[in-house]
């Protein structure tokens, strides 16, 4: 057995290591409290005096100014072997920072905490994703990956779901569902911290170093096809705006939201299991394709019924490349040094969604609402085609 192997793979939960299925859980649990901040936070922000500008900035500064230390708490987590203590400080950060949202009055306030959340998520991140892959199974590497995302999106369908049950009962009551959504936070940490164990390394074989040279070129190539289609993926509370404006009723905006978490889930796991079949680049190309005609569409349409079909598309494109792509990062990077290589690739991300935010806001702001769209959908396009390069300059050894 390997020893970056998790130790206990003979004992699984519905045939997954137990490392997989508690870090599913505990996401679940989190993306259930996340989510139902998420849904509401650009109305709420609306609801305060916030423009369309503002909102994206304030999602861009969180996550851009946060991310770098996605990069340093997973190059961190490989040094020392250790993934555990950086999601429990990550987890516990955003379960303290939730029902403080509920006494915030100006959008000054919300921006200092979704800065906070996010370094949360920023320190949890990269250990998280190498704790998943080191907990893999030989060949399985996508249905894990596959079964984490399919569980940060059952989340984001309970999330969704309770905060439109307790805006229809308390019409307008964001602060309200601010309060609610500690209670799944907390569980989630309590998770990590009971059933959650390390992915053992032996102190011989973790990395004495680790330098950017480390990473192959295709590592590189692939991050810079991320970053060109990452710059026309802005904040989704755009979408979310969009909706709105079209003439999507505020009490069914969680609903709208909900639908395409639950496409995601349907898909995330036989889109994993497929990607360990037939290669990452192929879906991922799949992915980008769908988001630019999802992108297009809302740019294009006013209609409410194809509003909730480019969601639910957009549901589809999320299970074809959110977690596949960082399946295809753990290919692509050494063993020793997954924690590292996921950390930049998240950071990227990241760091990228200020610019991409930034660029969406204004044209939504000064040009029109379809312009943002538009430009998302010409730079998946441009991605696809990249991948798709990327994909046939794939050595012959390693299809």
């Amino acid at each position: 057995m390997k020893n970056n192997q998790y130790e206990s793979k003979k004992k699984l939960i519905f045939g997954l290591e137990k490392n997989i299925f508690f870090a599913g859980l505990t996401s679940f649990l989190t993306d259930t409290s996340t989510k139902m901040v998420y849904c509401i936070m650009p109305l709420f922000l609306l609801s305060i005096g916030a423009s369309k500008t503002t909102l994206s900035l304030i999602e861009g500064i969180a996550e851009s100014t946060a991310s770098v230390l996605k990069a340093l708490s997973g190059l961190w987590s490989d040094k020392i072997g250790k993934n555990k203590p950086f999601m429990l400080i990550g987890y516990v950060m955003t379960a303290i920072v939730t029902p403080i949202y509920s006494i915030v009055i100006t959008p000054i306030q919300v921006l200092y905490l979704r800065f906070i959340e996010r370094i949360g998520k920023g320190i949890r991140t990269a250990p998280r994703d190498s704790l998943v892959a080191g907990s893999s199974q030989d060949g399985k590497m996508g249905k894990s990956f596959g079964f984490h995302k399919a569980m940060d999106n059952c989340g984001a369908i309970v999330g969704p779901l309770t905060a439109f049950l307790i805006l229809l009962v308390f019409p307008a009551d964001y602060k309200r569902v601010f309060f609610f959504a500690a209670i799944p936070a907390l569980l989630g940490v309590l998770t990590i911290a009971v059933f959650i164990r390390e992915a053992k390394r032996s102190k011989e074989n973790l990395p004495r170093k680790i330098r950017l040279k480390d990473f192959s070129s295709r590592y590189y190539l692939f991050l810079a096809i991320v970053f060109i289609f990452t710059l026309g993926n802005s904040t989704d509370a755009l979408l979310i705006v969009k909706a709105k404006d079209i003439g999507v009723n505020i009490t069914y905006i969680p609903l709208v939201y909900l639908i395409f978490n639950a496409v995601s889930v349907l898909f995330a796991i036989p889109m994993g299991i497929l990607s360990d079949r037939i290669g990452r680049e192929k879906l991922i190309i799949f992915g980008y394709l769908i988001y630019a005609i999802v992108y297009y569409g809302f740019g294009r349409t006013s209609n409410n019924i194809i509003v909730i079909t480019l969601f639910a598309l957009y549901g589809l494109y999320s299970a074809a490349t959110d977690g596949i792509q960082k399946a295809l990062v753990s290919d692509l990077i050494d063993k020793d040094k997954k924690g590292t290589g996921l950390g930049i690739y998240n950071s990227l991300l990241g760091i990228t969604l200020l610019p991409a935010s930034l660029i969406a806001g204004i044209l939504y702001d000064k040009v029109n609402s379809s312009v943002p769209f538009y430009f998302g959908a010409s730079t998946a396009f441009f991605a696809a085609i990249l991948m798709f390069v990327f994909y046939k300059r794939k050595p012959v050894d390693a299809q």
